[in-house]
């Protein structure tokens, strides 16, 4: 038996799926499979589905190889996704041997890949020279072309899409597709890139010295040999490759990257030694999708084996050859081989004097620290020296790890800067997630080769070039016309520029500081980070869920927190995970520069560092009886200040109080109200006095602000005055009429209260031209409800029954019942919101209103309600479940389950009667956010009852999402 294989990552995995769909499809079919099991090469299991057999899904991990007994056209399917998903987990228990039905199509397998052998197929001395002869004449067209170019000046040449199409059909049809593909890339980066007259003559000269190399092939050593017929594109099949001498050690895995383009899916992973300090680089094809092999070990992980490198000068590219060990994780990274800025220099020279067409060369840089200045991004030494990074790249993720301090970086040097691929810091190894750049940046040596290539060498002569004395010493005396000297002169100028480049000098920033708080769990933290991608609506119980713990994001992670952030509602609790890390990280990035001054601050303050004991100093801050306090509201961030108070609130209202009081002649801005605000918590008639200052504020959003908390103290003078307008401008009849007389214009003292024509007032949820009927809303909204008792002629509890039986003027009835619903959300009165929730129907009031109101019901009395509803009344159903706690009590769970099973036997009876899953995704999405997670078998039962297949799906689904929320809390603890 050959040794067990170490799980796939669910990176891996992911890559295999076709598209999104089918990966969405596996993860929900989590928790279905039974028998499952893993040996040697392969991973099998039982999966039920609609029909009574279960689907039989294999996979043999050597191709990887799928089978699946399920009639998907998708390779591979939700199944066989599934699967690995479940074993990559850790979920599939490790056998002796597979399962009858496994072992049976294995077999087949094993019969099928081992042929007879035969002989090696050695191509004939005459098909050679039929090949070179072929890519020598299409090499020829290929500089007359380029001459053409330049003696014509790039400005007047064809630059389009099927000019450069022509040519690289050409070099196609001589066999030389790797310089079709360099060809066919160009129109792509000229309409993209600026300075895209230097790209071209860089290119233009790199194949002009290519054409020049293959004329003198034989002449060349034999390394240098294979290194020119790869970059033309002539073929190395892999078995030859594997006749290269084995390079055994342990190959640590720094990067992976993948791209697309036309449908062919490239895969990139660098490699390097432990033991030689040698750079490999693995490079994988798949057609159409991300199949790639699951033999390449994730980043982070190391193996014993023995590679093959292709032949060349400066061979970098390697193929698998046997492996000694299995992949395990590594925490440490030598520094065999050097891993300075210099090091990395020199390396990249000398394999570029080895093979002048190399584009890039990878490196490791260790104890760097990422730095963003007015020159640009750079990677800077212990001793200063740093390194450029290429103009298109944004690292935000890199900075997040380092968080300025020193980190090791894989990457690789390019002749406009350092790429960095990958960062390992504190034992891991974290992706960058960057892309190959497409901007460049112009280089002042080459400035007059480049005139004059964009004039041409038949408007501009190329003799007296000024360019360095070493490449004008090299460039041959008779190289031809000036259009080819130009072009060998350029060629011989930019591997001068490229080979030896020095690097710059940089001053470090200073760094973020520690973060204390416990990390979050790595599955919990790659759980919220595939949330957030999808906007989960599972966000807000992960939200809850981990507030209790107060977790640190991963730094890597901060940048997607921070991007995330734009949603307001996500805000709070990312910012607070985020932590010291992000402020840090967004102080950096202007994009994110707003939001260092929400970030909650992490100063510990107990109750006794804000004493009412102590003097307030008049310059407005509180004498909290530590320094660390007394600072934070003294000399703290807006977000810090306000994080500080809000926590004095919570702890001693009336030492807040005595705080803001003391510094509130001094403060403004926007920060004043925000303050004024957070006296909402322990909102007391203690408060009235600064809030009846506050009504004499400057600034209107202060303003609004004390009118929105005095209307909360229904017993304060505020109240009163409310009261007293409204009893003068509404009278009640006898016989229930109500007569309304508003003044087109109020006096001085009401529009202190707030009270105006509605002109400077936030936009209503309806409009119109009569001023009276909002001023009439804003005072009833503002008029404490006790107040009603005398003017609608009631007592007790009867008052808001009494005044909704009112006959009321049409012209103001909406303002009025619109400011009866206002009043009652600000008061949070329980006997009114149950008047008005029972006398407005859902048409008279708009969803969200209505769903308030409900909040405000007592919860007995909201579980009946929604008890009330049967399957004809799904719409108040939709609108009112989301004002339930969650999740759901017991009676509403088993009620919305008992509706949906009784819609799903409508379906199967009554196929067209329009009870289908569509009707009701709506509620269905909200019991699977909801419903509590014990419920999952109940759920999978009800499936397996299930006569139609949509709703059998769907209630699947449903169990699936119960179990998933399930996992994801159990990853918080």
């Amino acid at each position: 038996m050959t040794e067990q294989r170490t799980p796939w990552t669910e990176e891996q995995v992911r890559a295999l799926a076709p598209d999104a769909s089918s990966l969405a499809a596996a993860r929900k079919l989590a928790g279905r499979w039974r028998e499952c099991g893993t040996a040697d090469n392969a991973v099998w299991g039982l999966c039920q589905g609609s029909g009574a057999k279960p689907y039989q899904a294999i996979v043999d991990l050597d191709g990887p190889a799928y089978k699946c007994s399920c009639p998907s056209r998708k390779f591979p399917c939700k199944h066989t996704l599934s699967l690995l998903l479940s074993w990559s987990s850790g979920q599939v228990p490790v056998l002796r041997a597979p399962a009858d039905f496994a072992a049976e199509w294995l077999a087949g397998r094993a019969v099928k890949a081992a042929p007879a052998p035969k002989a090696k197929a050695v191509p004939s001395q005459a098909t050679v020279e039929q090949r070179r002869t072929r890519v020598a004449a299409g090499l020829t067209e290929l500089e007359v072309w380029l001459t053409d170019q330049i003696r014509t000046g790039l400005a007047q040449t064809d630059r389009s899409f099927a000019a450069y199409e022509s040519i690289a059909a050409r070099m196609v049809d001589a066999q030389a597709p790797r310089i079709a593909e360099a060809l066919r890339r160009l129109p792509a980066a000229v309409v993209t890139t600026e300075h895209w007259p230097e790209l071209l003559l860089r290119e233009y000269a790199r194949l002009h010295l290519l054409v020049l190399a293959h004329r003198r092939l034989d002449a060349l050593p034999e390394p240098l040999q294979a290194g020119i017929r790869t970059h033309i594109g002539y073929p190395t099949p892999a078995e030859s490759v594997l006749t290269e001498p084995a390079v055994r050690d342990h190959w640590l895995v720094l990067g992976m990257r993948a791209s697309e383009e036309e449908r062919l899916h490239t895969r990139r992973t660098w490699l390097r030694g432990r033991t030689s300090g040698r750079w490999a680089l693995l490079i994988e094809h798949s057609f159409a999708t991300p199949n790639f092999t699951g033999e390449v070990p994730a980043p982070g992980h190391e193996v014993d084996a023995d590679l093959h490198y292709y032949p060349g000068a400066a061979s970098l590219r390697a193929h698998w050859g046997t492996r000694h060990g299995v992949p395990e994780p590594f925490t440490t990274i030598p520094a065999v081989g050097g891993t300075t800025i210099d090091a990395a220099l020199d390396a990249y020279a000398d394999a570029l004097s080895r093979d002048p067409w190399l584009r890039s060369w990878p490196a490791l840089l260790a104890d760097v620290v990422p730095v963003l200045d007015d020159t640009g991004w750079q990677l800077v030494a212990a001793d200063g020296t740093a390194l450029p990074l290429p103009a298109g790249v944004h690292p935000w993720r890199l900075i997040a790890v380092a968080g300025g301090h020193p980190v090791t970086v894989c990457g690789e040097w390019r002749a406009d800067g350092f790429d960095p691929i990958s960062v390992f810091s504190a034992g891991e190894v974290s992706d960058l997630e960057t892309e190959f750049p497409t901007e460049t940046t112009a280089t002042p040596a080459l400035a007059e080769l480049v005139s004059v290539a964009l004039l041409g060498t038949a408007r501009r002569s190329a003799d007296n070039i000024a360019v360095d004395s070493a490449v004008a010493t090299a460039v041959p005396q008779h190289a031809g016309e000036p259009a080819t000297r130009l072009l060998h002169t350029a060629a011989l100028q930019d591997l001068y520029l490229r080979g030896g480049q020095l690097p710059r000098t940089a001053s470090k920033p200073q760094p973020a500081v520690d973060d204390p708080r416990p990390l979050l769990p790595r599955p919990a933290a790659d759980r919220l980070s595939r949330l957030l991608a999808a906007k989960s609506p599972f966000l807000p119980e992960w939200f809850a869920a981990a507030t209790p713990f107060d977790f640190r994001l991963p730094d890597v992670l901060c940048v997607q927190a921070l991007a995330a952030a734009s949603d307001t509602s996500l805000r709070a609790p990312l910012l607070r995970l985020a932590g010291r890390r992000g402020r840090w990280l967004a102080a950096h990035n202007p994009a994110w520069a707003k939001l260092v001054d929400e970030f909650p601050s992490d100063t510990s303050t107990s109750l006794s560092d804000v004493s009412t004991d102590h003097p307030v100093p008049e310059t407005g801050g509180a004498d909290a009886g530590t320094p660390a306090a007394h600072d934070v509201w003294l000399f703290g961030t807006a977000g810090e200040r306000k994080d500080w108070f809000a926590r004095t609130r919570r702890a001693d209202p009336a030492a807040a109080l005595a705080v803001l009081t003391a510094a509130w002649p001094k403060e403004s801005g926007p920060v004043k109200a925000e303050l004024l605000a957070l006296l909402e918590d322990g909102l007391s008639r203690a408060d009235e006095d600064l809030l009846e200052r506050a009504l004499d504020d400057r600034r209107g959003d202060v303003r609004r602000t004390a009118t929105t908390l005095l209307n909360k103290l229904p017993d304060a003078a505020f109240g009163a005055r409310m009261a007293t307008l409204v009893a003068s401008w509404i009278r009640v009849d006898d016989d229930g009429t109500v007569e309304v007389t508003v003044p087109a214009e109020v006096d001085a003292q009401a529009r202190r209260d707030g009270i105006t024509d509605g002109t400077d007032q936030p936009k209503m949820r309806w409009d119109t031209p009569d001023s009276t009927i909002k001023t009439l809303h804003q005072t009833i909204a503002a008029t404490p409800l006790g107040a009603w008792a005398p003017i609608v002629h009631a007592t007790g509890d009867t008052t808001a029954t009494t005044a909704l039986s009112l006959s009321l003027p049409p012209r103001y009835a909406k303002a009025i019942v619109d400011g009866w619903v206002d009043g009652t959300l600000a008061q949070r009165d329980t006997a009114w919101a149950r008047a008005l929730f029972a006398h407005a129907t859902p048409t008279e009031q708009a969803v969200l209103r209505r769903r308030e109101l409900f909040t405000l019901l007592d919860t007995a009395d909201r579980i009946d309600h929604v008890l009330d509803l049967d399957a004809h009344q799904l719409n108040e159903l939709h609108a009112i479940l989301p004002g339930l706690d969650h999740p759901w009590p017991e009676p509403v769970a088993a009620h919305v389950l008992r509706l949906l099973s009784e819609r799903a036997r409508t379906t199967a009876r009554q196929p067209h009667a329009g009870a289908g899953v569509y009707t009701d995704r709506a509620l269905l999405t909200a019991a699977s956010v909801h419903l509590p997670i014990d419920l999952a078998e109940r759920i999978t039962a009800m499936a397996d009852t299930t006569e139609d297949p949509a709703w059998q799906q769907a209630f699947h689904r449903l169990a699936h999402d119960l179990t998933d929320r399930a996992t994801m809390l159990e990853e918080l603890r």
